[in-house]
């Protein structure tokens, strides 16, 4: 054996046979109980990947073999088609529970060198019954009964199916091998010597022709001509160069061990032919002598290495025995140790032992032979506990052998084998030898106990955690009315779960649930009339209730009624049908199931249901991921339900999905339950885990739905005499089959005609394959462009992630041409690779993204070239120029992802033979001029190589276009906004008019989730449009919130966002609503004007809860402000707000110029942001703002005026330590009559001495540390023709909110509710938006927006409280009981629309802090306020800096840390660890709570404590934001 083997310890049979299955096999289907839970041999084989073990067989690069791990109730062996027929060698490691329903594929697969290694179940007493049923499959099946025989017969099975061509089964009962002691793992060098690579390497090259499963090709395995005897060193192979120790060290490796080198040497000589599997008739099929020719070869050279013999048969006992027991069950070795260890009065004492190793093809022969002649009488025991037959199956095959043949035998008894307890073998035996020695022995005697212990079934089915969305919805939908037959909790006494879950047994269940019914109400129709009750009442009610049995409404009022008076008769009769209440009411009624249900061995219960045209609703849950589908459903052959219902005519139809669209779920439920006849809901929920985050979920979601993969769409067929169409879409895209069935009844043409803004979308198929076409017509259409011109070709690719890299890729193209040379520009992705070596100078410019990776549209050209094994480039000249950021992963380890992208470029082109033009250029973000330092170096150096660096005459280049730029020509801010909002032909807008829709409130996005693969699909991203409104003071009426949730409906994406900016914000408004979008946010008397852009944005005030009455005075003066600030263009109106013929209202006439009286042509140089925070709370971050004021309350108690802070501000950009967060600093006091003036004046200042040449350094914020705080307070001073007062006392003690209810001085209540992160939406668990719709119908106060993204109902009066609290208490929007924690945090939008985003915040915080809590709760910090923030980049719109702890965005999952800030908002935090994932977040932040919890002095907050602490140095203003920090963000540390 190998060095490594003999240190690895093997301790189950499933460990044996997973080892065995993987190193010779190209696939292992890993069949589990679940996608969640390991079975006995996936644990074993996802170790052996996770350590990158070699396999002998796999072809993969790394030798790795592909483990497919698939739900046991999911039709498995379907996986097993594809990569059979494509060449690769595929095992499955299974229970026996999947043989039975696998029969049929079994039959197809029989002539394919497929291995099934089935460990027998259950596993407490083993049922050879599903051994038995199948064994005239035409399969060799090989039984092992120890560990060490599992590991031979593993083995063994592989050798015999690459030798024979045929698929072989090997069954094992794993309890048997319980008490067995530790083995060596396998020899490496052994499982070589047998598998006979050769072999392997015939099979694997050549491919089977045919791909149907569906029907039996007439493939028959057939005889080669090969020498059987393996003898060492003949017939061996090594597809590459890897050593036999290299291979043991790999494998054995997995197993924490190291091999040894071994003296095997081993070369390798495939042929192309395949002598093992065809369909040729010149070869004689493989027979049974064949079978066990090969198998005794495979055991003698086993032998010759192991000294381990095997037989076909196998014989224990003396050779003069007399009696046998032929066992074929779990208790083997039990009864072969009972016997040999007999005493002499024991009736089976010196008795023999028979076991088949080779149970089929059944040799007679070979049964006789290994019998000895003495024996007389044979006992069979066989563990079949599944009868099918009066004989069992084995009593059959040995009479048939041993009574037909030569031999002594006289006498067969068959015996039925139950479950042998514990010490019980002995009686067992007792009773077998009595029966057999009798005069009239017993057929069929049953022994042992025939009830298998208890036990829960190892792959019993589960419903996974996430598939709950949907069954919650059906509960809110109907209540106590659904009724669902198939669940999984459901009583359904001594039927297993696997069946009842059947949608047979489900189907089954409801129609007898109907038929019930229909007997209830004819027995109440009978009791109504001829009933004897104690009164008249119940004869009534019975009646009332009859006549409306079957309408949902009135069935469920009149049972009501109905019920209480039976309760009151008490009668037997009455009794009686309360024992069956539940049958008053009219059910919806419904089976669940998954997407088993759509592959063969599951759609036949789904046809029974839609031809019975019964009135039942099926939930049918798909949960293939879309990033997985490719690979799913070829090889799987996975049905379309929805196509296959809708062409039966007769069903409702219904494709949803909960994490794209909640009330598309709920219309479609409705409508299902209201449809008279079949109904099937299908769900979408794709997870690769039952424990995935909803965050996974809802990415796989969107990607599938907006590709087309997973259309959303109703199809009623009830429809149609209602004269609408039967078909509605409710999503975009459609797939190709869903196109073609539409096509055939007009369905599409009807709906295109309907919704005309659907005909561009539906045109496009779904996988439709066009990006090949695409990088060909794009590559012809530039060489027909460049025929005819001279000088030398000059080929640019780029691969971008942010622009940069494209941008100076079309300049290089420019300066190119202007040069003389025939310069052509595309993407790397429309690049056809196979041109490559054509080429006579190319160059590349690529720019770094994620962790050192090519951006998306560089990385299949990427792929394509690193994989090439072909590409000579010996002709080609190059050179690279490759963006990145030197300081963007801070750890020394990360240094090598520094322009990873263009270096491995560089290096694998030159090992291709190209020549460089230049060195490659590397621009680095922490230059001088950032990548342009190193660009300016390179860019030289290339012209000179090409022989065009001197060019007399080159034109002077525009100078880049800046924002400065396009606000001057934008006309006020018209630009070209109206045609581009009219352009039919994108879903976006030109970039300058990107810039100036920001000053009307909206801001252009795309979905990131899904760019990735829209990109891959050949689409433009998904564009659509954030709106923000201008809300000062955040105070909103009733009837303006349900303006804004129609519009969130209607027009957005169905969710509302409260901002850190105390107003709406709504995502998902495509281009076309865009304007229908405006126009309703101002038919409720709101508008988006300056919510964004270089102009003064939306004022905020403190809603102050306690103080109705001061609230009102310091709210009008953010109103007053904001008017005052209000830009006066004209260009709003004129674009936004049409009348009825699309005329445009211009507000100021006929004039073709405005006039902005504050803001000039160009506006400011930066946002502008002023608060308003009234102590002692400060949670509007008053610091944090470029104007911050603070209310400060008269001797009187009414309003006086403000303390005026100018200068704060929270954008940042890492690595770049000239920005910076700031605080505000003090300039003094103001009155309130004055207030607007003075933010005017400060306005002003800032718009002539602001930075408009960098808008990096363009916030007032650098304007006034730049210009000092004197001076800047002397040019507001004059502009004003006023001075500040001194600062008057003020005192801040906290910046959260205060959840729950509040009285105010007036006696009005208050209740603040708690939104994370400020998102409105509906969920199955939580129907926020819907209950806030509800409260907002009957509410007569206010809302107040909350500055922390929060909701206050203000103003209910006490008579109005109950009806309140209890819609409250319905929606469960009355819970604040979370922790401190979550309760002070808060997160910006971040992914997926947020196009600065680097990671996750709002729908990543919220998981983090779950993460976190258990460690509060164990340290009694669950209600302490702990203010933590998280954005996706250090922009600041959730003002991370002022947090005692922040996570800022770095990278995908990565996060720089942020701790020391004020827990009133009065200091900003510092730097304490760079570019940290959730683990290193963990394994800080849960000892630091800890320890927080043990040192705090009383009354300490958290930032606090970590400056005394020594953890972090505090930051005194933003000038030092980066002194002292605990971990530099650079390579250094």
């Amino acid at each position: 054996m190998a060095d490594g083997s003999a240190k690895v310890s093997v301790r189950t049979p499933e460990e044996a046979v997973a080892r065995i299955a993987y190193l010779a096999s190209d696939v292992v289907v890993s069949v589990q109980p679940s996608l969640a839970s390991d079975s006995e041999f996936s644990s074993h084989l996802k170790r052996l990947v996770e350590h990158r073990a070699a396999s002998l067989v796999a072809k993969t690069s790394d030798a790795v073999p592909d483990i497919v791990s698939v739900r046991h109730n999911a039709d498995p062996l379907l996986s097993v088609f594809s990569p059979i027929r494509s060449g690769q060698l595929v095992s499955v490691t299974t229970t026996s529970a999947v043989l039975v329903p696998s029969i049929a594929h079994l039959y197809k697969l029989a002539s394919l060198p497929v291995v099934l290694h089935v460990a027998l179940a259950p596993r407490s007493a083993p049922d050879y019954s599903a051994i038995t049923a199948i064994r005239n499959s035409g399969w060799t099946f090989l039984q092992s009964q120890s560990l060490q025989e599992a590991q031979d017969l593993a083995l063994t099975a592989h050798a015999l199916a690459i030798r024979s061509g045929k698929g072989v089964i090997h069954f094992f009962d794993p309890s048997a091998s319980a008490k067995s002691a530790p083995i060596r793992a396998e020899d490496v060098g052994v499982v070589r010597e047998l598998l006979n690579l050769d072999n392997v390497r015939r099979f694997q090259s050549a491919p089977l022709s045919g791909s149907s499963i569906y029907a039996d090709d007439g493939r028959v395995a057939v005889v080669s001509e090969q020498p059987e005897r393996l003898t060492n060193g003949a017939g061996r192979a090594n597809a590459a160069s890897t050593t036999e120790a290299d291979l043991a060290a790999s494998f054995h490796g997995a197993s924490q061990v190291s091999s040894k080198s071994s003296e095997l040497s081993v070369t390798s000589s495939p042929s192309s032919l395949s002598v093992a599997t065809t369909i040729e008739a010149s070869a004689p099929p493989v027979t049974s002598e064949e079978i066990y020719k090969y198998t005794t070869a495979i055991w003698a050279r086993l032998a010759e290495l192991s000294g381990r013999k095997y037989s076909a048969f196998e014989w224990t006992g003396p050779t003069s025995a007399e009696n046998a027991v032929f066992v074929f069950g779990a208790d083997a070795a039990l009864v072969a140790e009972a016997i040999a260890t007999a005493r002499s009065g024991d009736s089976f004492a010196g008795a023999g032992v028979i076991s088949a190793r080779l149970y089929r093809p059944w040799l007679g022969a070979k049964l006789i032979d290994a019998i000895p002649k003495s024996v007389k009488k044979v006992a069979v025991l066989e563990q079949v506990l599944r009868k099918t037959t009066k004989w069992g199956p084995l009593l059959i095959d040995v009479l048939t052998s041993v009574k037909s043949g030569p031999g002594g035998v006289e006498t067969i008894v068959g015996h039925q084998l139950g479950y042998i307890p514990r010490g019980g073998v002995r009686q067992v035996l007792g009773s077998v030898f009595q029966n057999l020695q009798s005069e009239k022995p017993v057929q069929n005697l049953e022994v042992g106990e025939q009830k298998e212990p208890k036990q829960a079934p190892e792959y019993s089915l589960q419903k996974p955690m996430v598939e709950t969305a949907y069954t919650k919805i059906l509960d809110q939908l109907f209540g106590s009315r659904v009724y669902i037959a198939n669940s999984l909790e459901s009583d359904n006494a001594g039927v297993s779960s696997t069946i009842s879950a059947s949608p047979e047994y489900g189907f089954g269940a409801l129609l007898a649930r109907k038929e019930k019914r229909k007997k209830f109400i004819a027995d109440v129709k009978e009791a109504a009339r001829y009933g004897h009750f104690l009164t008249e009442y119940p004869n009534r009610a019975l009646a009332k209730w009859s006549s409306k049995a079957d309408d949902v409404k009135k069935s469920a009022e009149f049972g009501d009624a109905a019920i209480l008076t039976l309760d009151v008769d008490n009668t037997k009769v009455s009794r009686g049908f309360l024992d069956n209440k539940s049958f008053f009411y009219k059910q919806s009624l419904w089976l669940v199931g998954s997407d088993a249900w759509a592959y063969d061995l599951g759609n036949s219960g789904v046809h029974h249901v839609l031809a019975s045209g019964e009135n039942v609703n099926m939930l049918i849950i798909d949960s293939t991921p879309y990033s997985e589908r490719a690979a799913a459903d070829a090889n799987r052959r996975k049905k379309d339900i929805g196509l296959y219902a809708m062409n039966f005519g007769n069903a409702y139809v219904a494709s949803t999905a909960v994490y794209s669209s909640y009330t598309q779920v709920l219309q479609a439920m409705d409508e299902a339950d209201k449809f008279n006849g079949p109904s099937i809901v299908l769900a979408y929920l794709p997870y690769f885990g039952e424990h995935d985050s909803a965050l996974t979920v809802l990415r796989e979601t969107k990607q599938a739905v907006d590709i087309g993969y997973w259309p959303l769409y109703r199809w009623n067929p009830d429809n149609e005499q209602k004269g609408k169409p039967n078909f509605s879409l409710d999503s975009e895209h459609i797939k190709k089959e869903l196109k073609e069935f539409l096509a055939r009844d007009n369905q599409l043409t009807q709906m295109m005609r309907k919704e005309p803004q659907f005909g561009a979308v539906l045109s496009e198929d779904f996988g439709t394959e066009i990006r090949a076409q695409q990088k060909r017509k794009a590559k012809d259409a530039y060489n027909q462009l460049l025929e005819g011109l001279f000088g030398a070709p000059l080929t640019i690719l780029f691969a971008s992630d942010n622009g940069n890299a494209q941008s100076l890729a079309k300049r290089l193209g420019t300066r190119g041409r202007a040069r003389g040379l025939k310069t052509v520009v595309m993407a790397m992705e429309d690049y056809p690779v196979e041109d490559l070596p054509t080429e006579e100078n190319i160059v590349f410019i690529t720019s770094t993204a994620g962790q050192g990776e090519f951006p998306q549209n560089g990385l299949s050209f990427w792929h394509a070239v690193k994989d090439s094994t072909e590409l000579d480039l010996a002709s080609v000249n190059y050179s690279i120029m490759s963006l990145g950021d030197s300081h963007y992963w801070p750890r020394k380890e990360d240094r090598v992802y520094y322009n990873k992208p263009g270096k491995d470029l560089d290096r694998v082109l030159f090992n291709f033979g190209a020549k460089r033009l230049a060195d490659i250029g590397l621009g680095d973000d922490q230059d001088p001029d950032g990548y342009q330092t190193g660009y300016s170096v390179w860019e030289p150096k290339l012209w000179e190589a090409l022989g065009v660096a001197n060019v007399d005459g080159l034109p002077d280049e525009p100078p880049p276009i800046t924002n400065e730029d396009i606000k001057i020509e934008s006309n006020y801010l018209r630009g070209t906004i109206v045609e581009g909002l009219n352009d039919p032909t994108t879903g976006a807008i030109s970039a300058a008019d990107q810039q100036l829709t920001k000053f009307h409130g909206t801001y252009m996005q795309d979905d990131r989730d899904v760019r990735d693969e829209r990109k891959a699909q050949g689409l433009e991203p998904a564009y659509s449009f954030m709106i923000r409104c201008r809300l000062p003071g955040g105070v909103s009426t009733p009837k303006q919130w349900i303006q804004m949730d129609d519009i969130a409906n209607e027009l957005g994406n169905q969710t509302m966002k409260l901002t850190t900016r105390q107003t709406f914000q709504f995502h998902g408004v495509v281009k076309g609503k865009l304007r229908p979008a405006m126009q309703a946010i101002n038919r409720a008397l709101m508008t988006t004007i300056a919510a964004c852009g270089d102009v003064n944005r939306n004022v905020m005030c403190s809603p102050l809860p306690g103080q109705s009455k001061y609230h009102r005075e310091v709210y009008a003066c953010s109103q007053k402000i904001s008017d005052h600030l209000l830009p006066s263009t004209s260009a709003y109106h004129e674009i936004w707000l049409a009348d009825e013929n699309d005329k445009k209202t211009l507000i100021a006439g006929d004039a073709v110029q405005d006039f902005e009286p504050l803001y000039g042509p160009t506006y400011l140089p930066r946002k502008f942001k002023i608060t308003i925070g009234i102590p002692p709370h400060n949670d509007t971050d008053v610091y944090a703002h470029d104007v911050g004021l603070i209310a400060i309350k008269g001797d009187d108690g009414r309003l006086a005026g403000f303390n005026l802070l100018a200068g704060g501000g929270m954008g940042a950009t890492h690595n770049n330590k000239k920005t910076y967060p700031q605080v505000g600093r003090m300039l003094g006091y103001v009155a309130a009559s004055e207030v607007h003036l003075a933010c005017e004046k400060v306005m002003l200042v800032q718009r002539d001495f602001g930075d408009r040449k960098n808008r990096k350094h363009a916030r007032l914020k650098y304007t006034i540390d730049d210009m000092g705080v004197d001076v800047f307070r002397t040019k507001v001073e004059a502009l004003w023709g006023r001075q500040f007062e001194a600062e008057k006392p003020f005192h801040f003690d906290s910046n959260v909110d205060t959840f729950g209810w509040t009285k105010d001085e007036e006696g009005l209540n208050h209740f603040t509710f708690f939104i994370e992160n400020g998102r409105i939406e509906d969920t199955p668990d939580f129907q926020m938006k819907t209950g806030l719709r509800e409260i907002a119908k009957v509410h007569k106060g206010e809302f107040r927006l909350s500055p922390n993204q929060h909701l206050l109902l203000s103003n209910v009066a006490d008579a109005d409280l109950p009806a309140l609290q209890a819609l409250m208490a319905k929606y469960k929007l009355d819970n604040i009981q979370f922790s401190g924690l979550r309760l002070s945090s808060s997160a910006c939008v971040a992914f997926p629309t947020c196009g600065l985003a680097m990671a996750e915040s709002e729908r990543y915080l919220p998981v983090l802090i779950s993460k976190l809590e258990g460690c509060l709760e164990e340290n009694g910090l669950r209600q302490d306020s702990i203010v933590m923030r998280m954005t996706g980049c250090p922009n600041g719109c959730a003002r991370p800096w002022l947090a005692e702890v922040a996570f800022v965005g770095k990278a995908f999952g990565a996060y720089n840390m942020y701790l020391g800030g004020g827990y009133h908002g009065q200091r900003l935090n510092k730097l304490y660890r760079a570019s940290i994932m959730e683990e290193e977040i963990l394994g800080i932040m849960k000892p630091m709570l800890k320890r927080y919890a043990l040192e705090r002095e009383e009354g300490e907050h958290f930032g606090d404590w970590t400056i005394r602490a020594g953890i972090i140095k505090a930051t005194r203003e933003g000038r030092d934001f980066h002194d002292d920090v605990e971990e530099e963000e650079s390579d250094d540390e």
